[in-house]
């Protein structure tokens, strides 16, 4: 089993993950019942063929999940993308992976919250979504500090809880539906001839993919496998299979029971009650209570919990390699977890989301501005594989180190192209930052460099 020391560092973090915390940690990240939460904004990009969204939406994580695993077997090391990037390709390479990542990974746990704490204002609206903000930041932050097997023990938990709520939806939907409660036809959510077109269906697969990020997030959580690295990519490729059955199911009976399917193609689901109309549609206003809770406690707590987890992870790395500050190197030496990391992603995660609480499409543009940069991060990925395996390594193994990757990263190409105008617009900014950024460390004669592997 490779080591880190071979590239240079230290063993800091405690290895005590095995293949299925590691599946579990990247399940509860990508949420078994996240389509939920942004079903109606799917809905509505994709003129209702929202299964279809989140196929072409698996395809194109299906190939980054084989780019992860591969790299994952040759850096078992915190990072992510940006270990990846930097030890394929340039150490300048890696910094701007990991600069695009950050989008990503900073964004989405404020996102989470966001969603969460406006879904627990609508069923208390005394306590305002900023306070259910804080609330949900602090608890998640108690337990990332607490150690990373105390995130593991908790995700079980909630893993199970979510798939029994997904569960009970499944059964009453198949009841409704044998009633004869279906508003379209049985293939309209994954074809529909009248409101099919590339750009429709692309557009809609960019916000889909929202449900997708988090098998990555194994990734970083490599110095804490306790197994061969080939395990890490393993739980990665199953955890992406075992979500896209469970998105892809829940969506297409979503779909068929939808009322007022034309007004909410026309109008959007800005407040993001689609699924909860469609669940009250389904099985009575308890279910829709059920299914907003739940997605109320996923988001907010139990996803959230793992972004948090993963973000601190990558700033440690990057605090480690000199490439940001170096105090988010700072490990706790009771708990073991990146101590200071951790509490600047609660401090952001709490800022970004009171900010954004404030905006009417405050959701929608986290989520754009999330699926952005996690795309172009994963686009540097694909590079990476070709570059270390087949031009430095002359790989023979075309299929997993050519092939895989160059479809992939042509899929990721037409969906980033697809994005939203704003997406691209301010995720552009932030790439131009992030490079002057690079250019800063460069004048400086702070060249971004990783420590050199050793025999």
């Amino acid at each position: 089993m490779s080591t880190i020391e071979q590239f240079g560092y230290r063993q800091e973090l405690r290895r005590s993950l095995g293949f299925a915390d590691l599946m579990i940690y990247g399940l509860i990240f990508m949420v078994p019942i996240a389509p939920f939460g942004i079903f109606g904004h799917v809905f509505a990009v994709s003129h209702g063929m929202v299964a279809l969204a989140y196929v072409i939406g698996l395809v194109a994580m299906a190939f980054t999940a084989l780019s992860y695993a591969q790299m994952a077997r040759a850096f078992p090391m915190a990072g992510s993308v940006y270990t990846y990037a930097g030890r394929g390709i340039a150490a300048p390479v890696g910094f701007m992976a990991g600069w695009a990542i950050l989008l990503d990974y900073v964004l989405v746990p404020s996102l989470l919250y966001l969603v969460a704490s406006t879904a627990m204002n609508s069923f208390v609206p005394a306590i305002p979504v900023w306070a259910w903000l804080v609330a949900f930041v602090a608890l998640n932050t108690v337990v990332n500090y607490l150690g990373i097997q105390m995130t593991a023990r908790i995700t079980r938990v909630m893993l199970v809880a979510e798939l029994a709520v997904l569960a009970i939806f499944l059964v009453a939907g198949g009841v409704a539906l044998a009633q004869g409660k279906a508003q379209t036809g049985a293939l309209t959510p994954i074809f529909e001839s009248g409101g099919f077109s590339w750009s429709v269906v692309l557009a809609a697969a960019s916000v889909a993919v929202l449900s997708f990020l988090g098998f990555d997030g194994i990734s970083t959580l490599a110095e804490e496998n306790r197994e061969d690295a080939r395990r890490l990519g393993r739980s990665m490729v199953a955890a992406l299979g075992l979500a896209a059955v469970l998105f892809v199911t829940q969506t297409w009976v979503a779909a068929l029971l939808t009322p007022d399917r034309d007004a909410l193609i026309a109008n959007d689901d800005a407040a993001g009650n689609a699924f909860y109309t469609t669940a009250e549609f389904a099985g009575g206003h308890w279910l829709s209570v059920l299914t907003a809770v739940a997605t109320a406690i996923a988001w907010g707590f139990a996803n959230s919990l793992v972004a948090q987890a993963a973000t601190s992870r990558l700033l440690f790395a990057m605090g480690r390699d000199r490439q940001l500050p170096s105090f988010l190197a700072k490990v706790d030496p009771k708990h073991r977890v990146p101590v200071n990391a951790t509490l600047v992603v609660a401090a952001l995660s709490l800022v970004i989301g009171v900010y954004m609480s404030t905006r009417t499409a405050g959701i929608g543009e986290l989520t754009s501005l999330v699926n952005f940069g996690a795309m172009v991060a994963f686009l540097l990925l694909h590079v990476a594989v070709v570059v270390h395996f087949v031009v430095r390594r002359r790989s023979r193994n075309w299929l997993a180190h050519l092939a895989a990757p160059v479809i992939g990263f042509a899929v990721l190409v037409a969906v980033v192209l697809n994005q939203s105008v704003y997406a691209q617009w301010v995720g552009g900014v932030w790439l131009v930052v992030g490079l002057a950024v690079l250019g800063v460390t460069y004048a400086t004669g702070r060249r971004p460099a990783l420590p050199s592997e050793v025999s």
